[in-house]
C-alpha cells in the first residue's frame, strides 16, 4: 500500500468528531459542545440583558436578538462579588455585571427529560453557577440547568428613589433574575430535550433559602414543579426584613459608597462596581449579630415577596409542589460563641428560654452538652436556630397541607471526620463511590418521578407532621428515622 493510501485508510477507520450542536433559543442560536456519550453542554447562554447603566436596579429584560450561532462552550463571568475565601475567589476574579446566564448539560437533543435547575449558593452575595454542569448527574436521564442571579447590594438593594421610580416597590432582583432564567427554561427547554412540565429547582445554603422563596413568590407560580433545598429555607432563621427596613439599609450602604441619603437613581447608577462592593462588605446592619447575613433576611417588598415567610406558609399561600428538603448535621458555629450561647438562647426562644437552656445544658447546675456527631453545643445551637429548626418548621406547614414533603439529615464523613456546611454537595453532583451514601440516586429518583425512591435504595419514609419520617445519611448508610431534634425545635417553631 502506497503511503498515501495508507494515509487515507487511516483517515477512514479514525472516529470522527461529533459535530458541535447547534440549538435555536427564542432569543437565537447557541452552539454548545458535544460530550462522547451523545450528550451536550452549553456554557453561558444569556437569559437576560446585561444589567448595567440604565437596567442596573431593575426588573431583568429579555436580551437583544441574535441571528448567527453564539458560541456557549467556554466559562463565563461570574456576578460581581469580593473575595470571601478560596471558595469563591475565582468567581471574584471573574466577576462583571454582565453575567445573566444559564448553562445546560443534556443527555440528548431529542425527547422530554426532567429537568432539574440548580440556583448556588454564597449567602446570596458570592458563589456562580459555572462549573455546575460538568456534573455527571444527567447520565441518570436528567437535564441540568445551572443559572446565575445579580448579587450583594446589586442584586437585592432597596432604596427610596428606587422605590418612588418603580410603584413603589424595589429590591430582589436576584430573585426576579432567578424567575427570569426559570421562564427561559419554561420556553426553551425542550430544544435541549428536556420537559418544561417537569421542572425541578434545587439550590444548597442562600440557593435553597431562594428556593423556598420560589415557593412563596407569585412570580414563581407556575414555573416548577418540584424543589429541593439543602441547609436553606424562606426564612433562613433571621427576621423578615420590611421594605422600609431594606430602604433603609440601602441607604446606609448608598452613603458608604460616597452618596447623599438624598441621592437619586441617576447617582446610584452611577456608583463604580467596586464601591458598590466595598460599602455592602463594610455595612452595619441592624438587627443583626452577623453581618454577613445581610441578604439571607428574606425582604418582604410586596412585590415579590407579598407577606412574611411565616404568615405565607400559616396561611397555605405557597406552590403546593412535593419537596425535598434537609440539613447536615453541623453547619456553622455560632456568632459570638460559647459567650453568647446563653444570651442567644433567651433571645431566640423566648417564653421557652428555660426549657432550651436545659436542654443545651446551659442552665445552672447542668453540662454544655456537646456532641460528637452534632458539635459543641455552641455549633448545635447555630445549626438548630438557623438550619433545622426552620427546616422542620417548613416540613410541618406543607405536610399539614397535604403536601408530600421528605426530610433529611446528612452526616457522613470519612472516618474520624465531621460533615460542614455544603458538605453534602460532592455526593449530589458526583456518583457514590462504594460505601459512600447514594445521594446523587435519591436526588435523581426524586427528579425523575417527584419521589425520592428505587428498587436499589433504601425506603424513605414521606414526612408527616405526626410521625416527622426523615432519612439519616450517616457512616452506616441511608437510616430512617423519626423526631430529627424534636424537644429542641418543638420549642421554636417560626420556619
Amino acid at each position: 500500500m502506497t503511503p498515501l493510501l495508507a494515509l487515507a485508510a487511516l483517515a477512514a477507520a479514525a472516529p470522527v468528531a461529533p459535530a458541535a450542536p447547534v440549538v435555536r433559543t427564542d432569543d437565537g442560536p447557541v452552539q454548545g459542545a458535544a460530550l462522547a456519550d451523545g450528550g451536550a453542554v452549553f456554557r453561558g447562554i444569556p437569559y437576560a440583558a446585561p444589567p448595567v447603566g440604565p437596567l442596573r436596579w431593575r426588573a431583568p429584560v429579555r436580551p437583544r436578538g441574535w441571528t448567527r450561532p453564539r458560541a456557549t462552550v467556554a466559562e463565563h463571568a461570574a456576578c460581581p462579588q469580593i473575595v470571601y475565601g478560596d471558595w469563591n475567589r475565582e468567581a471574584a476574579r471573574t466577576g462583571d455585571e454582565d453575567c445573566l446566564f444559564v448553562d445546560v448539560r443534556t443527555p440528548g437533543l431529542s425527547g422530554r427529560r426532567p429537568v432539574m435547575v440548580w440556583i448556588h449558593g454564597g449567602s446570596n452575595r458570592a458563589g456562580a453557577g459555572g462549573g455546575t454542569v460538568e456534573s455527571r448527574i444527567t447520565d441518570k436521564g436528567i437535564v441540568l440547568v445551572s443559572i446565575q442571579y445579580r448579587l450583594g447590594t446589586l442584586g437585592f438593594l432597596s432604596h427610596p428613589a428606587l422605590s418612588r421610580e418603580q410603584g413603589g416597590h424595589s429590591g430582589n432582583y436576584g430573585l426576579m433574575d432567578q424567575q427570569a432564567a426559570l421562564r427561559w427554561v419554561h420556553r426553551n427547554i425542550a430544544r435541549f430535550g428536556g420537559d418544561p412540565a417537569r421542572v425541578t429547582i434545587a439550590g444548597e445554603s442562600a440557593g435553597a433559602m431562594d428556593v423556598g422563596l420560589h415557593l412563596l413568590s407569585p412570580g414563581s407560580r407556575g414555573l416548577f414543579a418540584q424543589a429541593i433545598a439543602e441547609s436553606g429555607t424562606a426564612g433562613f432563621g433571621t427576621p423578615p426584613r420590611s421594605l422600609a427596613a431594606n430602604e433603609a439599609l440601602g441607604v446606609r450602604i448608598a452613603r458608604r459608597a460616597g452618596l447623599s441619603a438624598t441621592a437619586g437613581t441617576a447617582a446610584l447608577r452611577a456608583l463604580p462596581v467596586a464601591a458598590i462592593l466595598a460599602a455592602d462588605d463594610r455595612v452595619d446592619v441592624p438587627g443583626l449579630d452577623d453581618d454577613s447575613f445581610v441578604w439571607l433576611q428574606a425582604v418582604v417588598d410586596g412585590r415579590v415577596l407579598p407577606d412574611t415567610p411565616a404568615r405565607l406558609f400559616a396561611s397555605g399561600r405557597f406552590a403546593a409542589v412535593p419537596l425535598l428538603i434537609g440539613v447536615n448535621a453541623r453547619e456553622l458555629g455560632l456568632h459570638g460563641g460559647r459567650a453568647a450561647a446563653v444570651a442567644t438562647v433567651r433571645r431566640e426562644f423566648g417564653r421557652e428560654a428555660g426549657q432550651a437552656l436545659k436542654l443545651y445544658g446551659l442552665a445552672p447546675g447542668f453540662t454544655p452538652l456537646d456532641d460528637p456527631r452534632l458539635g459543641d453545643v455552641t455549633q448545635q445551637l447555630a445549626t438548630d436556630l438557623t438550619f433545622r429548626c426552620p427546616t422542620i418548621a417548613v416540613s410541618n406547614a406543607l405536610a399539614a397541607r397535604g403536601v408530600p414533603v421528605w426530610q433529611y439529615q446528612f452526616d457522613f464523613a470519612p472516618p474520624g471526620g465531621a460533615v460542614s456546611h455544603a458538605s453534602e454537595l460532592r455526593y449530589v453532583f458526583d456518583p457514590p463511590r462504594p460505601g459512600e451514601p447514594p445521594l446523587q440516586d435519591y436526588w435523581a429518583a426524586f427528579v425523575r418521578a417527584g419521589r425520592p425512591a428505587g428498587a436499589r435504595l433504601p425506603d424513605w419514609p414521606r414526612y408527616y407532621a405526626g410521625r416527622r419520617g426523615y432519612m439519616a445519611f450517616d457512616q452506616g448508610g441511608p437510616v430512617a428515622k423519626t423526631g430529627l431534634r424534636r424537644a429542641i425545635c418543638t420549642l421554636r417553631a417560626a420556619p
